[in-house]
């Protein structure tokens, strides 16, 4: 066996949603959101289109990506739909994390590969992304409100027209205990197909 594998057991097991709500003052590293977009970038990708772009935001930019999101929220959201609750964490989030990460596809512009392969591939990023902070004991948060599909927010990250934000990914220390989470058994989710 080439690696540990209960060790990559444990590691892929031991992943988990912690909010920014959840989070302690204590800030992540330059070094360690480098690792954390290396590994990234080493997801799977049809024809190694490499499509995953990172618009990594830190410092004074979280105060600029929250009021950007509530501004957002609330010119996109018909005034009788909006949520002040929904509203308090798009503005909240970014205040309380370490870093936030937009990650986003760059279309190919000859467009070879589906779209939706890309978007796969850059989920498979996320993942890898998501790992990475969990090996590090970072708390980390994929969030996809509705408005990063906006033109808005193409346009906030100077992203081309047939690009898309596929996520805003929070990081931080957890300032609460790792949380504990369980699966279905396989039984009920696969089928063994033998002919």
């Amino acid at each position: 066996m080439r690696f540990n594998l209960s060790e990559i057991n444990e590691l892929i097991r031991e992943r988990r949603t912690i909010y920014p709500e959840q989070f302690s003052d204590r800030k992540v590293h330059r070094e360690q959101i480098e690792v954390i977009l290396n590994n990234g970038q080493w997801a799977p990708t049809h024809g190694n289109t490499q499509p995953w772009r990172f618009k990594v935001f830190m410092e004074d930019g979280l105060t600029t990506l929250s009021d950007f999101l509530g501004k957002t929220y609330l010119e996109l959201t018909p005034t009788e739909l909006q949520n002040d609750l929904k509203l308090g964490k798009l503005l909240s989030r970014p205040l309380k994390s370490s870093v936030v990460i937009a990650v986003c596809m760059e279309r190919q512009q000859e467009e070879k590969i589906i779209e939706i392969e890309e978007i796969e591939a850059v989920a498979c990023a996320i993942q890898n992304m998501h790992l990475t902070a969990t090996a590090y004991g970072l708390g980390g948060f994929w969030s996809t409100p509705k408005l990063i599909y906006s033109q808005q927010m193409n346009d906030f990250l100077a992203l081309n027209e047939k690009d898309k934000c596929l996520g805003l990914f929070y990081l931080g220390y957890p300032a609460i205990e790792w949380p504990k989470a369980h699966r279905k058994p396989l039984e009920y989710t696969t089928e063994w197909k033998t002919q």
